[in-house]
């Protein structure tokens, strides 16, 4: 759970990426995130972005996925 409820914000994937259970490449991935989808990222910080993917799991992807 996001502390202080946090309010999500959007950001859309910019190349195909895994979305992965915890912040390490070596996790178990729940899925693929494609260019275009969108992440409700809720938290952004030592190179891992937090948040519910297309289809409301939550889940981690590197930030640089991210379009700036």
């Amino acid at each position: 759970m996001a502390s202080h409820y946090a309010e999500p914000l959007s950001r859309r994937i910019s190349s195909l990426t895994p979305f992965l259970s915890c912040p390490d490449d070596a996790a178990e991935t729940i899925g693929s995130l494609v260019p275009g989808d969108e992440l409700l990222m809720l938290d952004n910080s030592r190179g891992w972005a937090w948040g519910y993917g297309p289809d409301g799991r939550v889940g981690y992807v590197r930030s640089s996925a991210l379009l700036a």
